[in-house]
């Protein structure tokens, strides 16, 4: 390179990347950024009873069991949220139920992506036969009501056993979800493809003699992996949303404290005038659901090129 072209490649500015703007766009937004120090609390506290039950620390949320007060004690500053029928402390059962509800919809999101991504690209690249059957199988899925279906899964799931573990609770809960969730990102994936498998880079890389397989893998996929991102935002609130109503319906964790099971315990409480169960497990899911939806809708707006805006 000449002296010269050394002095104009120094004066040109610095591009950035779909992700580096994707980034400062977010960056800017103060009430996504808010948004996201309050999933981070939900992780974090989440993650640290996880730990504290692998190696075995007295810590409050994971000792919800023990009895902290008198039955039915209203909430004030020694119990903020009050105790239940049994003595034991509902903030205790709160965070704790963070914890239940984070793991499923962790676990169910990687399944649904396991699934969904892969056999979307592979509809969307090969087209024809292949594609036909893997729009049937999505679409038959797609038809039945999504609630139904978790539920029937659930139920099927429920005390079997896989290479020899036995499912119960959470696991039966998050695989019966995960393993229903996954037509939404393979929808989108497919159309994704079908319209990068004719650009340019995909072309250049065919003429290479690239296989099938490193094109999906190492080209196409990363350049709509954006939207997988995305999507996990958004789909992420939904599953929390159906682990709640599975532990509603007793056909989720029955030996450990969850938001749904606290709400199924409040049913009776309410006429007893004890509120404050229910008050804290709906608080609990509210707080995250709204995080949730207004970090989702701002992480799509910076980064999908179709909705930026400055």
């Amino acid at each position: 390179m000449s002296d010269i072209d050394k002095i104009i490649s120094s004066k040109l500015p610095k591009g950035r990347s779909l992700w580096q703007d994707g980034l400062r766009r977010l960056w800017k937004r103060k009430l996504a950024m808010i948004c996201f120090a309050v999933i981070l609390i939900y992780f974090l506290l989440a993650g640290f009873i996880y730990a504290a039950e692998l190696f075995h620390w007295h810590v409050g949320p994971i000792q919800w069991q023990e009895e902290v007060g008198r039955q039915y004690e209203s909430p004030g500053w020694k119990h903020v949220f009050g105790t239940d029928i049994f003595g034991q402390s509902v903030l205790r059962k709160m965070l704790y139920g963070a914890k239940i509800s984070i793991t499923v919809a962790l676990c169910a999101s990687i399944i649904s992506i396991v699934i969904g991504v892969p056999l979307g690209a592979i509809a969307g690249y090969f087209r024809g036969v292949t594609d036909e059957i893997i729009v049937w199988v999505y679409s038959t899925l797609s038809s039945i009501p999504y609630i139904l279906l978790i539920l029937a899964f659930a139920v099927v799931l429920r005390d079997k056993a896989l290479f020899g573990y036995k499912l119960t609770g959470i696991t039966t809960v998050y695989l019966a979800i995960g393993l229903t969730s996954w037509v939404g990102i393979c929808r989108l994936i497919r159309g994704e493809v079908i319209k990068h498998k004719n650009r340019e880079y995909v072309m250049a890389a065919q003429s290479y003699g690239c296989s099938n397989s490193r094109i999906i893998f190492r080209h196409l996929l990363p350049n709509v992996f954006h939207l997988v991102i995305i999507d996990f935002s958004l789909r992420f609130v939904s599953f929390i949303h159906a682990e709640v109503i599975l532990s509603f319906l007793g056909l989720g964790e029955a030996t450990r404290p969850s938001w749904g099971a606290m709400i199924n315990d409040a049913r009776i409480e309410l006429s007893r005038g004890v509120w404050w169960q229910m008050a804290a497990a709906t608080a609990a899911i509210f707080f995250i659901s709204l995080a949730l939806n207004i970090f989702g809708d701002a992480l799509r707006d910076s980064l999908d090129p179709k909705l930026r805006i400055q």
